[in-house]
């Protein structure tokens, strides 16, 4: 009689309302696999199901028991999941949360900037030396968000971008190599900065720096750009997704398109020897 009743009273409110739980769910089981918060959420969806279970069998003195727990749960689900609802929040506060080919993607570009100002060319060149030597490096170019939380973890520097300065802050000797870079509103905001390391699963060349690459581009819409110190290998990580042994010339281009400067600013690698201009004619890059 009850089932019978539930269907008789189910509406399309309530087919909605059931989809979207679904969603958060599914989200939320995506947001916390592979770490350990995954067994706890497990475990308090199986005691709400049990609570409602007995609150529909009016089992009332299990029912009240179990939602007298429940009561008192959501506090206990903040500090529980206080890192997990911090990664949610700045990852759905992300400007590219919503997928770029989404039909929504159009509107949202008039309320954030798609185009950006940076000096491509010294960065381009340090990374093209730092590889030939490898010298470990990582480089994190914020766009919207100027990561002003990150800047402050490290020493403030608020300088030109140029080559010899990124080497020399990543030269092994200096005291800010093991640290980020960050680069904000074309400048050397600070190096040595702390970012935040992803929890999933990598294959075995990920190294730390790697791992703060895919960390830093999962919680922000920034660019991470990272040089092996084993194997003078460049990677490019953005929205939590990572190009690993790229070519100088693809990290030009992908600067380019990621900062909206493709159709207005173009740069070609001339040589061996690092040398980077202006191009003077429209032809594609190449991997030589």
């Amino acid at each position: 009689m009850i089932l019978a009743s539930f269907f008789i009273h189910l509406r399309i409110l309530d087919i909605l309302d059931i989809f979207l739980v679904a969603v958060l769910l599914f989200a939320l089981y995506k947001l916390l696999k592979g770490t350990a918060a995954i067994n706890i959420l497990i475990g308090l969806v199986a005691f709400f199901l049990l609570w409602k279970i007995t609150y529909l069998l009016k089992m009332e003195l299990l029912s009240d028991i179990f939602g007298a727990f429940i009561s008192v749960g959501v506090i206990a689900l903040i500090i529980i999941f206080q890192p997990e609802i911090r990664q949610f929040l700045l990852a759905l506060g992300n400007p590219a949360f919503l997928n770029e080919n989404s039909k929504w993607s159009t509107y949202f570009k008039r309320w954030f900037p798609s185009t950006f100002e940076l000096d491509i060319d010294p960065i381009v060149v340090a990374c093209q030396h730092m590889s030939n030597i490898k010298q470990g490096a990582l480089i994190v170019v914020s766009r919207q968000h100027e990561l002003l939380e990150i800047t402050q973890t490290g020493v403030i520097i608020d300088g030109v971008i140029s080559s010899p300065l990124i080497e020399n802050i990543f030269f092994k000797n200096s005291p800010l190599h093991d640290g980020a870079m960050v680069i904000s509103q074309n400048k050397i905001k600070s190096a040595g900065c702390v970012l935040p390391v992803t929890k999933r699963k990598l294959p075995r060349y990920a190294g730390l720096r790697h791992r703060a690459a895919i960390g830093i581009s999962e919680i922000s819409d920034a660019i991470a750009i990272v040089v092996s110190e084993e194997t003078g290998q460049i990677s490019y990580c953005v929205h939590g997704n990572l190009r690993h042994d790229i070519s100088v010339a693809t990290l030009q281009q992908k600067l380019l398109s990621d900062m909206g400067m493709s159709d207005s600013t173009e740069v070609e690698i001339l040589n061996e020897n690092d040398m980077v201009k202006p191009k003077t004619e429209s032809k594609p890059l190449n991997d030589s």
